[in-house]
């Protein structure tokens, strides 16, 4: 590999580009080191600022990740080990969830406004909301994953349930909803970013880690929403898995 570096764009770039090209052609292997900030200095002569922008910029091109006193690694691309199923079924007259997790913590609710995506996907601006935020945990692998349910008190306010209880569980809010008279169904987007510190502290992440979201929004026969629920989880530590039926 050349260890000349021309300048026509910015110099961390240019270093990103060819470790990038490194880890592709395979002389980085898949859980490997990378050379130290100082050995990257000396081959390719450039500063320690420039080798450490080019170590974010392959963080944030999902090539490699830092463990804190230890240096950056190539990271694997095998599939996660944790499966979160996204499934809904009916049992009884209840639901059940699959991959409800275990609770690692104590449910933590708390009143706000619907602003931004929330406001959106609820259809409801500035909207007084239950917020329930919940961080789980996968028994077999230890993932974490944090959950939000978010919902608005003009739905509370008709079920005494979910006004005394905005912090139950997604099944037992679903059969609330259902006794009530509701037709539900279900609309789930996913999306992709790096996380946030607070995420990573929560979720045990090293920086610039993906993060995968998924909303969930229960909505009655005619369309309109009731709850949202947000799930943010490790693209690394786990997958999201859909059955898909054919009607």
């Amino acid at each position: 590999m050349p260890g000349d570096i021309v300048r026509p764009s910015a110099m961390y770039k240019q270093l990103a580009d060819r470790l990038a090209e490194a880890i592709a052609a395979g002389e980085y292997e898949p859980g490997s080191m990378l050379p130290s900030e100082t050995q990257l200095m000396e081959r390719y002569q450039v500063s320690r600022p420039t080798v450490r922008s080019a170590i974010a910029e392959l963080r944030s091109m999902g090539l490699v990740e830092s463990q804190h006193g230890k240096g950056s690694f190539v990271r694997t691309h095998g599939l996660p080990a944790a499966v979160i199923e996204r499934t809904i079924s009916r049992s009884g007259n209840g639901f059940v969830l699959g991959w409800p997790g275990e609770e690692a913590e104590l449910p933590a609710v708390t009143r706000g406004e619907a602003t931004g995506i929330t406001a959106t996907l609820l259809d409801r601006d500035e909207a007084d909301v239950f917020i329930t935020d919940r961080l789980l945990k996968d028994s077999a692998t230890g993932a974490h994953a944090a959950h939000r349910t978010v919902i608005p008190f003009d739905v509370a306010e008709q079920i005494p349930t979910l006004a005394k209880h905005p912090d139950a569980e997604p099944a037992d809010i679903y059969t609330a909803l259902t006794a009530a008279g509701h037709t539900l169904s279900w609309t789930e987007t996913v999306t992709a970013r790096n996380a946030l510190p607070d995420e990573r502290a929560d979720l045990g992440l090293t920086d610039g880690s993906p993060i995968l979201i998924t909303y969930r929004v229960t909505t009655t026969e005619d369309g309109r929403p009731l709850i949202l629920e947000e799930l943010r989880v490790s693209a690394d530590a786990a997958q999201l898995a859909f059955h898909i039926t054919v009607k």
